[in-house]
């Protein structure tokens, strides 16, 4: 089970990915960070009841240092698909989030996957490699890549940390995660640029309320992936959602890949399959 809702939560960040690199592209990227995430908060607040859960104080302050990360990880990774290409630069964030929470799971937590699950890690982690391969001509530092790295060690950190909490906690740590962010991101938009950076053009909203509703959909699918199975497994199977950003980003806005770039695609694919057959 845990598998399948990874699986699952990579294609929903996927897609959350990149409705949110879309909306940066038609107003501030830390207003549409700031609002997809208070939407997220508001939707996980209604819900929370749904999934029960008593959580203490560890478990908080684990979620806190969630909200931190991936108030980070968030805001850099929106703010590389605004100026950068999707097809590059979430691949790129992918492939250090999920390296991080692998070989913290090999080495802190001793998890053994098995031979073929392993082979799938490799072959997972090869592939985000794959798509984001620059096309001939292109830039050998494109743009959005300074953003794509620091997005990508805030994500590792994030599901490291998340990891931490007790699944008798339930989503409370997700909560607190969330609502850490959302504070971190509206103090720091409101020093550093005043109303600006809060406020959200008008053509943006459906889409930030759209992106707000599938990230916190995603995040709740990884907690529970994350404490039914290995980390190093879950981790590497949600790090696959470059795979529906690239799709989406070549169906709606026509990024052109080249052929190593969908051979990663594929690979992407072919990994998810071998650590399901080697859990």
């Amino acid at each position: 089970m845990s598998i399948a809702l990874a699986l699952v939560a990579a294609i929903v960040y996927g897609a959350s990915d990149f409705l949110g690199g879309l909306a940066s592209r038609r107003a501030a990227t830390l207003a549409v960070v700031i609002w997809s995430q208070a939407t997220g908060l508001v939707l996980l607040a209604i819900a929370l009841p749904l999934f029960g859960g008593h959580a203490v104080p560890g478990d908080l302050l684990w979620g806190a240092l969630c909200g931190v990360a991936g108030a980070v990880a968030i805001a850099s990774l929106y703010r590389g698909l605004a100026i950068g290409t999707m097809g590059i630069v979430s691949p790129i964030s992918a492939v250090l989030g999920a390296s991080i929470p692998v070989f913290y799971g090999l080495i802190f937590r001793g998890e053994h996957p098995t031979v073929y699950a392993t082979i799938g890690i490799v072959a997972a982690l090869l592939a985000v490699v794959l798509v984001s391969a620059p096309g001939r001509g292109a830039q050998l530092l494109p743009a959005g890549i300074p953003e794509a790295l620091l997005a990508g060690l805030g994500f590792g950190a994030y599901f490291i940390a998340l990891a931490q909490t007790r699944a008798a906690a339930g989503m409370v740590p997700l909560l607190a995660a969330r609502a850490t962010s959302v504070v971190l991101l509206v103090a720091g938009g409101l020093a550093f640029g005043g109303l600006a950076n809060v406020r959200l053009a008008r053509p943006a909203f459906a889409l930030v309320a759209l992106c707000g509703a599938l990230d916190v959909s995603a995040n709740v699918l990884y907690v529970l992936a994350a404490h039914g199975g290995l980390l190093s497994l879950v981790a590497v199977l949600t790090s696959l959602y470059p795979a529906a950003t690239v799709a989406l980003a070549a169906i709606v806005l026509r990024e052109r890949l080249g052929r190593v770039q969908w051979i990663g695609v594929v690979l992407a694919l072919g990994g998810a399959a071998v650590i399901s057959a080697g859990k």
